[in-house]
C-alpha cells in the first residue's frame, strides 16, 4: 500500500498551518464578531473551523477531477500553486492580509453580515485558494486510501485547533499584542516561501526535465 512517511503528513499539517495561519487571523475574527456575545463568538469560530475543514476535504477528493476536467497537469498546478503561495507568503512577510484571501471590496461588504461563520471566516480566510491549493498537491502525492485518511486527520486537527484558539481569541490577543501576532505571521510566511520555491520547483523540474 502505497503512502509516505509520518515526517511527511507532518510536515503537510505544519505547511497547512502556515497557509490558514489562524493566529494571523485572530484580529480579523475579533473585528468581525465585536458586537456579538461570547457564546455567539465561540459559535461562529467553531462553525468556521468546521466550514473550513468540510471544504478541504471535499477539495481533497474532488481537486483531481477537477484538474482533469480542464486538462490541468498537476506538475503546472504545482508551479501555479507554488507562485500562490509564494505571493501570500511575501504579504505575510510584511505582516499584511494578502489580497488573495480577502479584497477590500469583501472586507467590507464581511462588516455588513451577521453570520461570518461560513464567509468570509470559514472561506477565504481560512480554507482560501493558498489552503485549497496544498491539500490538492499533496493529496496527488500517493493513491491509497490510508493516505487520505491521514491527510483527513491532519485536516481536523488543524480544525480543532483553530476553534480553540478562536476561542480563546480576545486573550491570546491581549497577551501577543500587535506586535506579537506580527511575529508569528512572519514566521509563518517563511515557511510558506520555503514551501511555495519547494513546489515551484519540483513542478518545473517535472515540466522540463533538462532543469534536473
Amino acid at each position: 500500500m502505497e503512502v509516505g512517511t509520518i515526517n511527511e503528513y507532518f510536515k503537510f499539517f505544519i505547511t497547512l498551518l502556515a497557509v490558514v495561519n489562524p493566529v494571523g487571523t485572530l484580529p480579523l475574527f475579533i473585528n468581525m464578531t465585536a458586537n456579538q456575545t461570547a457564546a455567539a463568538r465561540t459559535k461562529n469560530g467553531t462553525m468556521a473551523a468546521v466550514s473550513m475543514a468540510v471544504i478541504l476535504v471535499v477539495v481533497l477528493f474532488s481537486g483531481e477531477a477537477i484538474l482533469r476536467f480542464f486538462g490541468i497537469s498537476i506538475d503546472s498546478f504545482r508551479v501555479g500553486g507554488g507562485i500562490l503561495i509564494l505571493l501570500m507568503a511575501i504579504s505575510m512577510l510584511n505582516a499584511k492580509m494578502s489580497n488573495v484571501k480577502q479584497t477590500k471590496e469583501e472586507e467590507l461588504d464581511s462588516a455588513e453580515r451577521d453570520s461570518v461563520a461560513v464567509v468570509p471566516l470559514g472561506t477565504p480566510l481560512l480554507a482560501g485558494p493558498g489552503a485549497i491549493s496544498t491539500v490538492v498537491l499533496y493529496a496527488q502525492r500517493y493513491t491509497s486510501m490510508l493516505h487520505y485518511v491521514y491527510m483527513i486527520l491532519a485536516i481536523v486537527l488543524l480544525a480543532g485547533l483553530t476553534a480553540c484558539l478562536f476561542r480563546l481569541a480576545p486573550a491570546i490577543t491581549n497577551l501577543l499584542g500587535r506586535t506579537g501576532i506580527n511575529i508569528v505571521t512572519r514566521l509563518m510566511g517563511l515557511i510558506m516561501a520555503a514551501m511555495g520555491v519547494e513546489f515551484i520547483a519540483h513542478g518545473l523540474k517535472q515540466l522540463f526535465p533538462g532543469l534536473g
